[in-house]
């Protein structure tokens, strides 16, 4: 059995209100403000140190000696050349000999890194190994990502015994659509126009990623009691799930409107927030989204209790 063995999510604890964020911008279009507030790095924070954060809250009880490796994605390391989680190790003491790795470059690098890490076990390259998703992105002022970004992070350990939530399959998508994109010159991202990545984009890949997962394992939506993904609108975010036919209490509360939307780290953040709330036994879905898609499958086991 392969999968999650303990969890741990950082959220920073500063808070703006949209409405407060919209006011400054009070030309723009009333129909555009988003509700509710965002989670706000404070000055000496980053992609890293919330990385550590959330590492610190996942590694409690668990001796670090034992840790093979760890993976960090994020799109937002300070760093254009310098291992962003060769730094998370020293800040962890880690042992010099364990395997690091960063993905980045895409919003579904928190997912791709968990399914490596999940790969690497398989494979009995190791034993134990962490994934941290972190993200510190800045949206133009003025602009609809300004109001949509949050912060926070998100880190898990990966192995072959006691188990938590053990991966039971995948399915993935990559497509090579151009809805948000940032130069390595650019100090602040691009977008196409919102109801092109809404329609063409969110709407389509991630029911596509889930529903591609349900017929290649042969399952019914019904199946599962949650379903983890994210979301760039709590109205788009409310339609996919109608979509896909679920349960008002099968879908995972989005954190849009407390925290915001927090690139990598958003649907493994929205997953610890469902490992808290799980039962031995469920099967949870967790989709990512950003250049396709993601979807991955777990069960909960009996373990669940013994870490929260």
């Amino acid at each position: 059995m392969i999968g999650i063995t303990s969890y741990g999510a950082y959220i920073p604890w500063y808070r703006i209100n949209r409405k407060t964020v919209f006011s400054a911008m009070g030309w723009l279009d009333s129909a555009t403000s988003m509700p509710g507030e965002k989670a706000v790095a404070n000055y000496d924070e980053d992609s890293l140190t919330m990385a550590v954060a959330a590492g610190m809250d996942c590694l409690k009880g668990f001796d670090r000696g034992k840790i093979e490796g760890l993976y960090l994605a994020t799109t937002t390391s300070p760093y254009k050349e310098r291992q962003s989680a060769g730094i998370i190790t020293t800040a962890f003491d880690f042992r010099s000999d364990v395997r690091t790795a960063d993905f980045t470059d895409s919003l579904k690098a928190g997912t791709a890194a968990l399914l490596s890490a999940c790969d690497a076990v398989k494979a009995g390259a190791t034993k134990s190994i962490m994934v941290c998703a972190s993200d510190c992105r800045r949206g133009k002022a003025g602009s609809a990502d300004e109001e949509a970004y949050g912060e926070g992070a998100a880190a898990f350990l990966l192995g072959d015994s006691k188990v938590i939530a053990s991966l039971e399959g995948f399915y993935s998508l990559s497509y090579d659509f151009m809805d948000h994109w940032k130069a390595e010159e650019d100090q602040f991202g691009h977008s196409w126009e919102g109801r092109w990545s809404r329609d063409e984009g969110y709407n389509k890949f991630v029911p596509e990623a889930i529903s591609g997962l349900l017929k290649k394992y042969g399952l019914s939506i019904k199946d599962f009691a949650k379903v983890v993904y994210p979301c760039l609108s709590p109205r788009d975010h409310a339609a996919i799930g109608k979509a896909l036919r679920l349960e008002p209490d099968q879908i995972q509360e989005h954190m849009f409107t407390t925290v915001g939307d927090t690139g990598t780290a958003y649907a493994l953040m929205m997953l610890v927030a469902a490992l808290e709330d799980a039962k031995p036994g469920d099967k949870i879905i967790v989709a990512s989204y950003g250049n396709g898609s993601d979807a991955l499958f777990f069960q909960v086991t009996e373990e669940i209790e013994k870490v929260r």
